[in-house]
């Protein structure tokens, strides 16, 4: 294929691990201009949860485009975005029935904190190492997954305090015992940098995204949960990559039984289109100064038209059930593989979010191994990325509409790959 005159003006800033022109995607494959197939275990990075261009998403916004294509919140009112209050309202605890839509995961993020801060008439924000929250100024600031995210960009915006995250493999405890010792830190924490009284939220991700696919043990976020009512401090759960059936449920938080005071929503809510959104009671709503936070395209009515159709896909095609057979059958099959290659230390997840974690032999991350088997992969047409603080875990992504068959191919590529090690 000869190269595409205007690829060289993009801007390098950019990173990508290979280059693909994507003509097309359909369900769990996308397809090139040069002809190739790959199965895509990526999802535009947890997004097109419904699979690339489900029908019912498609019909959605063509029906919708023809109608209206922008009413500014401000000015009208439109149906999309009301329909989209009551999908949302159907799947999500009945405490959280305010609503506040942007277009990016970051925006959604700072306008959680924005509510935190006024609601509360505190300062401070509580984030948990190896958190990503984003890349804008305040979002970066609460953002410590990696350096490169924040590199070259100081100062920033004061006031974020970092607690640990209960990475057991890592710290090399027990579950328990690793929830434990991060709750004990993060009460010291209160003790020793940011006083309760001047902090406004704890900011979590249930799952850990970017920071490495870490599901911590349900004690650590029940007593987070507890710890944040002792203190009058909100907790806020960015559900943007966990969200919308990743895990087998609506929202990551359902398997830790716990309610976050404001929940985050971006990237699975409309299969692809640019939508986030900003939950919490309508109590807590009431305490945001009209005017004080908007933005031009948030609620966008042919984003809300897609997400309105993505819940109903979601739910009348039994996604979350898929996920969460789909993913045992994903685990099941790589945590034999693991049984069989040293180098990979840890597989965990929930539903189908599923991490994969290479160690060398004097057990330190492995980025070298874990990028090889990357490679290995898309040479064989299965695209999957890496995450963690050293690029050192694989995480597969598939949309929720994946099958058996694509499951049971994706772990024979993956095999393969990693016997390319061996050679």
């Amino acid at each position: 294929m000869s190269e595409h005159p205007s690829l060289g003006n993009i801007s390098p800033v950019w990173s990508r691990s290979w280059t693909i022109v994507a003509e097309r995607g359909e369900g769990a494959c996308l397809y090139s201009t040069d002809g190739r197939e790959f199965l895509d275990f990526t999802t535009g990075i947890g997004v097109t949860n419904t699979g690339h261009c489900h029908p019912k998403v498609v019909k959605a916004v063509q029906e919708q485009a023809a109608k209206l294509l922008h009413g500014q919140a401000n000015i009208v009112l439109h149906q999309p975005m009301l329909d989209l209050i009551g999908e949302l309202k159907s799947i999500l605890p009945p405490s959280l029935d305010g609503f506040f839509f942007s277009n990016s995961g970051a925006e959604a993020v700072e306008g959680a904190m924005k509510l935190a801060r006024m609601a509360t008439g505190r300062t401070n924000m509580v984030v948990f190492q190896g958190s990503f929250h984003g890349r804008t100024v305040g979002t970066m600031s609460l953002t410590t997954s990696k350096t490169i995210y924040r590199g070259g960009y100081q100062p920033l915006m004061p006031g974020v305090f970092v607690a640990p995250f209960p990475y057991s493999l890592r710290y090399g405890w027990s579950e328990e015992e690793t929830s434990r010792w991060c709750l004990s830190e993060l009460e010291y924490l209160l003790t020793s940098q940011t006083a309760p009284e001047e902090t406004a939220a704890f900011l979590i991700e249930p799952v850990l995204g970017e920071g490495g696919y870490i599901a911590p043990p349900k004690s650590f976020l029940q007593g987070l949960r507890k710890l944040a009512d002792q203190h009058g401090i909100l907790l806020i759960a960015d559900e943007i990559q966990s969200g919308f059936g990743r895990t087998g449920k609506w929202f990551a938080f359902e398997h830790y039984d716990f309610v976050p005071d404001i929940l985050i929503v971006a990237k699975g809510l409309a299969s692809g289109l640019p939508l986030s959104g900003v939950i919490a009671s309508k109590a807590l709503m009431q305490k945001w100064t009209p005017g004080s936070h908007g933005g031009t395209y948030g609620g966008n009515a042919v984003s809300s038209a897609a997400a309105v159709a993505t819940v109903r896909a979601i739910r009348d095609e039994g996604m979350l059930g898929n996920a969460t057979a789909r993913g045992k059958q994903l685990m099941d099959g790589l945590k034999a593989l693991a049984k069989k290659h040293e180098k990979i230390a840890e597989v965990r997840g929930l539903g189908l979010m599923v991490g994969v974690e290479f160690r060398d032999a004097d057990g330190k991350p492995d980025k070298a191994a874990a990028k090889s088997a990357v490679k290995g992969c898309y040479e064989r047409s299965l695209l999957l990325l890496t995450c963690g603080a050293w690029d050192s875990v694989i995480r597969f992504i598939p949309p929720l509409i994946v099958t058996e068959e694509q499951i049971d191919h994706s772990l024979s590529l993956f095999e393969a790959a990693l016997k390319d090690e061996h050679h």
